[in-house]
């Protein structure tokens, strides 16, 4: 897996995205115990407002973004946004009121919205080759865990010797550490598409992503994912500080469960993947999370609510967590060619946070009115209705050629001449020759 850092493009890119998770790591830590200070045992109302504002950025913003990637300068555009993030993180500190932290937090999540469907969709440019893509997909997947591991560990250490708000001082270093790895490389220019308007490039992205059935079952998997995340993102600061009773530093480490687990699978996955194909997988993942679920439900029923059950139950969330995200840039990389890349990483990331936008807010209102046992229990059902839509709208795929037809084509189009006459299969793609998804023979 560690030798595609011998590329330098790619391994300047990947301490970008490290660097900037630490800090976002530390902001994570920073915003619950911030919430708590301002809002009480309302923490997790204010914190699932605060998810929510990022996640409507995030829906808002990334198609927007996406329509444009290709048409600008791809690192100009990325150390610009790091800045904006940057400035941002510098300002938390200083917040005395809750509406104070929804504008700052709103602002900072909008350039993130450019920010991350931009670079993730630079990655299959700088490396091409599948069997690489998918090791750079698992080393992500890994950064991303860095967010839930080293930041809360660094987060508890800092802690004992400062405020909690100064960590968002970190948060800005990481942002200004990520800009500096970004402007220190040279990116491939994307290449450009074909001219548009303005509502076409806005929704090509999403239109390419719904008429691709395995993208339909990811969408899927998505809500899975959203619904058991936001039980572990929303409520561990109520869990840990209000129900358990414990310290500031126990929910960094209750957090490093969730990312130790998310870790442990990204590191199974590469070889798992040669195997396997990504289907299996994603749904196995999407299990594992709504078991844990289900299981810690049952011991709070049982025996009450302990820290090592807690610890436990979001270990299992983060292996299910990952197994479930990681492989979902693989498809992303095949259904669609490379200028619509920039479109269709837009359109997951719009997607799969509007799953976000619905189970922020929910996992919030549900543990506030009623508690830990009947939260759990519904993200964990919303989770399993995930899973079922998911098997639904993404069979079970034999072969990636699907026989199809073109009775809108001349015989003598290039497409035609390319493939043979009517009645040809090859990899289907969703663009402007291919509109919608050819039923199968």
């Amino acid at each position: 897996m560690l030798s595609i850092l011998a590329d330098r493009t790619y391994r300047h890119l990947f301490m970008a995205q490290v660097v900037a998770l630490l800090g976002t790591g530390l902001s994570t830590v920073a915003l619950g115990l911030l919430a708590f200070d301002l809002a009480g045992e309302g923490a997790a109302m204010v914190l699932g407002t605060v998810f929510t504002l990022k996640m409507v950025a995030y829906v808002g913003i990334a198609p927007i973004a996406g329509a444009f990637a290709d048409r600008v300068n791809r690192r100009r555009l990325l150390v610009a946004l790091d800045l904006v993030r940057a400035g941002v993180a510098l300002a938390l500190p200083f917040v005395s009121e809750i509406w104070q932290v929804y504008v700052l937090i709103f602002l900072l999540q909008s350039a993130s919205a450019a920010f991350t469907p931009t670079f993730q969709a630079t990655l299959p440019d700088v490396l091409p080759e599948e069997a690489r893509y998918t090791r750079a997909l698992s080393l992500s997947r890994l950064a991303y865990d860095l967010e839930n591991i080293i930041s809360p560990t660094l987060a508890a250490l800092l802690l004992a010797v400062m405020a909690n708000n100064t960590l968002f001082f970190g948060t800005a270093l990481g942002f200004i550490g990520s800009a500096l790895l970004v402007v220190s490389v040279l990116l491939p220019s994307p290449k450009p598409a074909a001219p548009r308007g303005i509502y076409d490039r806005t929704t090509r992205g999403l239109r390419i992503y719904l008429a691709t059935p395995r993208l339909r079952g990811l969408l899927a998997l998505n809500l899975a994912v959203a619904a058991a995340g936001a039980m572990v993102l929303v409520n561990s600061v109520v869990l840990v500080r209000s129900n358990l009773g414990l310290a500031n530093s126990d929910l960094a480490w209750t957090m490093f469960a969730f990312g130790a687990g998310s870790m442990l699978a990204a590191l199974i996955l590469p070889r798992l993947l040669d195997r396997l194909d990504d289907r299996p997988v994603m749904i196995a993942g999407a299990v594992t999370m709504v078991g844990a679920l289900l299981a810690l439900a049952a011991v709070i029923v049982i025996g009450g609510l302990s820290w090592g059950a807690l610890w436990a139950a979001w270990l299992l969330v983060g292996i299910g967590y990952s197994t479930t995200l990681t492989p979902s840039g693989r498809l992303l990389r095949r259904s669609a060619h490379a200028e619509d890349r920039p479109a269709i990483f837009a359109a997951q990331f719009a997607l799969s946070h509007a799953c976000w936008l619905l189970t922020y807010p929910l996992s919030g209102w549900l543990m506030t009115q009623f508690g830990a046992v009947p939260s759990l229990l519904s993200l964990a059902t919303l989770s399993a209705l995930g899973i079922a839509v998911g098997l639904r709208l993404w069979p079970a795929e034999t072969t990636e050629q699907v026989e199809h037809s073109h009775a809108d084509l001349p015989p003598d189009h290039p497409h035609l001449r390319a493939h043979g006459a009517q009645g040809h299969r090859h990899a289907i793609v969703i663009d402007d020759l291919h509109r919608h998804w050819p039923t199968q023979g």
